[in-house]
Formats: C-alpha cells, structure tokens, sequence
C-alpha cells in the first residue's frame, strides 16, 4: 500500500528545500517551518521561567545563534528565519520576550514592547546566551541577531555579557562609548535611509561613541524603509532584504567560524 505525505508533512518539505525569502513571503511556508523548531525552557538567572525556539543544524558541534523577534513578538517569521539559519549551520534559538504572546496590530505590539520591564528582558536574554555557550554540542562561540526592538536588545544583549558578534536590523542604538566598551565581538548594523526614527543622526552618533570605545562596527546603509527586511509588511524591498542577509552571513562566518 501506497502511503501518501500528508499537506503537514507537504509544507515542512517545501519550506526545507525553499530558499528564506520565498518561505518568510509565504505564511503557509513559515509556519511549516516554524513548526519544526522544538520549545526549549529554563529557569534564568533571577529565577524566572523562560521559554524559547530552537533550531538545530545537521552537523554538530556548531556555533550558535540568538534570535530577537520584532516588536510583534516570536511568530512563525522569527521561527523560520531561525530554521534558516539551522541550514547555514547555527544552532539557532529564537528568544521569546513577551512570554507567549504576539500580536498582528501595531497598538497591542506597541503595549507589548512598552510592558516590557528591561532587566527582565536582560535577565532572559543573558541566561538564554550562557545556556548556549554551555551546550554540549556547541563550539562555545555565540552571536546575537534582532530585528527594530529586536535589534536594539540584540546589542543590549551582547553589552550584557560578552559574544562573538553582534548584529542589529534597525534597531535603537543610543549607547554611550563606556557601555560599549563591554562589548567583546564586532557589530554589523543594516539600517534604512528613509527610516524615520532609526535615522542617520542616531545611527552616526553610534558610530562615534563605537570608535570612542576602540570597538569594530561596519554600518551598511539601504534606499529602503524601516522594517525593509520583513516581507509580512509594507515596506518590504525584496533586493535589499536579500543583500542584508547575505552580508549577516558573510559576518556570521567570519566571526563564528568554528
């Protein structure tokens, strides 16, 4: 007897074999993707139950990823950005920082992110970042990777214990020069040349307060809008979307490399 795929099994197979940009564009795709990830818990360093996303790549030992969601909260976009990143050999974790919840509209995800007490934040993301280290199947290095809010506690996160790299998609950078001198591997940041608040005053008075510190920074500029990478929005610019990514590996290997 002939035992057909089931549409589960279907989707999970097409969002193995199709490249990030198609699976993040198609909502059946992501969540087929997202859903081969498994939940992982632990209890953080100030005693909190905490749960997140993991991504385990073919071959181990391999380096790891963190992975800060937007301010909509860990969906399946997050999700399948961390199964792509498992293909590209990361143990990837997609953090969740508003403890299951998410939301689709942009005044729930705005309550979200303001709710949000930051030494909890910083809490979860430290002990997430040592439970990678310390994985059995890891190589110890360690990177961060955040999109807007996500980006900007992407570099909270690497100021708060030390990484191998950092990067930010449009995230707030608005650190002074002595927090960033805590900082142990280089920062890549893609930024948007019609973005409104992430703008060239704060993204350059970044750039000072890095080379103040004696830290590496490379800064890539787009013709683009904010949130340029998130093909679920209107600000979408595919070109742009793909080119970021592929300069965030090129960084990831050069500084994750086993």
């Amino acid at each position: 007897m002939t035992i057909l795929p089931t549409r589960r099994e279907i989707m999970a197979g097409l969002a193995a074999a199709a490249p990030l940009a198609a699976v993040l564009a198609d909502p059946g795709l992501a969540r087929a993707a997202a859903a081969a990830l498994q939940e992982v818990s632990l209890t953080t360093q100030g005693g909190r139950p905490v749960k997140a996303a993991l991504a385990l790549p073919a071959v181990q030992p391999a380096p790891s990823l963190l992975l800060i969601h937007e301010w909509w909260g860990l969906n399946d976009q997050i999700k399948a950005v961390a199964a792509d990143c498992a293909k590209q050999g990361y143990a990837a974790l997609a953090v969740d920082l508003y403890d299951g919840r998410s939301t689709g509209t942009a005044d729930e995800a705005k309550r979200l992110m303001q709710s949000l007490e930051p030494m909890a934040a910083t809490d979860t993301l430290v002990s997430w970042i040592q439970w990678l280290r310390s994985r059995p199947n890891g190589t110890g290095a360690v990177g961060t990777l955040g999109w807007c809010f996500g980006g900007g506690w992407s570099l909270n996160a690497s100021i708060a214990t030390p990484v191998e790299a950092t990067v930010i998609y449009y995230g707030r950078v608005e650190q002074p020069a002595d927090r960033l001198a805590r900082l142990k591997g280089p920062v890549l940041g893609h930024f948007a040349s019609r973005d409104a608040n992430i703008d060239r005053p704060m993204v350059e008075a970044f750039e000072r307060a890095m080379k103040e510190a004696g830290k590496a920074l490379t800064v890539y500029w787009y013709d683009a809008d904010h949130a340029f990478a998130n093909p679920s929005g209107g600000r979408y610019d595919e070109a742009d979307a793909a080119l970021a990514w592929q300069r965030t590996l090129t960084f990831l290997r050069a500084n994750l490399a086993t």
